[in-house]
């Protein structure tokens, strides 16, 4: 049974993603579904964005902000299906030269 990973594409704040990183990344998700490995990719808006929202015991709060505050954040992510941590290491090292960004694998638990 294949196992479930997520791949995080770390960035800064530079709003990188040259037109050749993109046909690069478009190249590199092609041949995810090609291979059988696509479950879902996507990118994720601007940290600024992000909201800290807190229910536990009924709190009702947010904070309006991240949760981290820092120049690095995760910009993307990649969905996988592999058959082991090797084959998945594989994968997000091709990410990595496709994106032209660090990135950050970890396995889905349960998955």
């Amino acid at each position: 049974m294949r196992k479930k990973f997520m791949i995080f594409v770390i960035d800064d704040l530079s709003g990188s993603g040259t037109p050749d990183e993109m046909r690069a990344i478009d190249a590199f998700n092609d041949g995810l579904r090609e291979k059988g490995h696509w479950i879902f990719a996507g990118g994720l808006a601007a940290p600024f964005l992000g909201n800290v929202i807190d229910n536990r015991k009924g709190a009702n709060a947010s904070t309006g902000k991240p949760l981290f505050d820092s120049a690095e954040n995760y910009s993307g992510f990649w969905l996988i299906q592999a058959d082991n941590q090797e084959e998945a290491e594989r994968l997000a090292y091709a990410g990595s030269m496709a994106c032209n960004r660090r990135v950050e694998l970890r396995p889905l638990l349960g998955g």
